[in-house]
């Protein structure tokens, strides 16, 4: 009988995170391990070594990361050393323990000025110290090891967490009417989808990566996100119409809604790279969109 493959999950109380555990059922071949930041603290070093040390880990999935776009402006410390440190260490000790990492990145290392979707291979200028701390943290990883697997996604939204989709169903219910930014444009994200793409991305390597040897060296970095591009104007439209909501929604500016970070005006990625190498389906935004509103209801 062949021995089941361990899967850590860090950051496990995230959208991704609780996404992940949902699927686990689905997936018995696998042993997943999901840590807390309170069971497992990625920015403590010697804690992730210990942990690697008592556990027989083959893959390591980081969810963990500091996501408070805005207050990063001002808990810069604390964001690097989640976002940049502690994804260079991790990666380190994962290599040095021959287990595949798969760390998850995002849209914000790039400026949003593009006018086409983004590749794995564009120039990355984040504008916010979130965007500079992942971008880092991306760095830190391939450079401690090269057989990191990165998945940068955008506008991510789940049934558990706060996100987007949740903040609009509450205002939706709360308010008559509402004001929603029409020029920035992206892919949502349905962190249900990106769960199961890891999981193929997993499957398509069934034994743990060895160190300096990744299943494609030339391509580390891989884009996800749902199919289509939207606004968050016409992203909150869809969730009126999906929902009945009577609640007026007027579009504004992002000039008009000034946040301590800046957010990119472009986010839309590229997901070609990763769909013809793990022969990955990926849905629709809008169906993605229905899917998670109808467990939300």
């Amino acid at each position: 009988m062949l021995q089941k493959k361990n899967i850590l999950v860090t950051g496990a109380n995230g959208q991704l995170g609780k996404e992940l555990q949902s699927l686990a059922v689905q997936y018995p071949q696998y042993l997943f391990l999901f840590a807390t930041k309170e069971d497992l603290s990625v920015d403590d070093a010697e804690a992730i070594k210990n942990y690697f040390t008592n556990h027989q880990i083959n893959f390591c999935i980081n969810c963990a990361a500091y996501t408070a776009v805005d207050k990063a402006e001002t808990d810069q410390a604390k964001a690097f050393s989640i976002n940049a440190a502690a994804v260079g260490h991790l990666a380190f000790v994962c290599k040095t323990f021959n287990v595949q990492l798969i760390h998850i990145s995002t849209d914000y290392v790039f400026n949003g000025m593009a006018q086409q979707p983004y590749t794995e291979t564009d120039a990355t200028q984040p504008m916010s110290v979130y965007g500079q701390s992942k971008l880092q943290g991306e760095e830190f990883a391939l450079q401690n090891n090269p057989a990191t697997i990165i998945v940068r996604t955008s506008w991510v939204y789940s049934s558990f967490g706060n996100n987007f989709v949740k903040t609009m169903l509450r205002l939706m219910q709360q308010k008559e009417s509402i004001n929603v930014v029409n020029d920035q444009w992206g892919c949502p994200t349905y962190a249900a989808d990106l769960a199961h793409a890891i999981i193929s991305i997993i499957q398509k390597n069934p034994v743990a990566a060895v160190p300096q040897s990744p299943i494609l060296p030339q391509h580390a970095i891989y884009n996800y996100c749902n199919q289509g591009i939207t606004s968050w104007y016409h992203f909150a439209m869809s969730i009126k119409e999906f929902t009945g909501s009577n609640c007026s929604i007027h579009p504004i500016p992002t000039i008009q809604y000034p946040t301590p970070a800046k957010r990119p005006a472009w986010s839309v990625l590229d997901t070609s790279l990763i769909q013809n190498t793990f022969n990955l389906h990926i849905p629709q935004w809008q169906d993605s969109l229905k899917k998670c509103l109808g467990l939300l209801q």
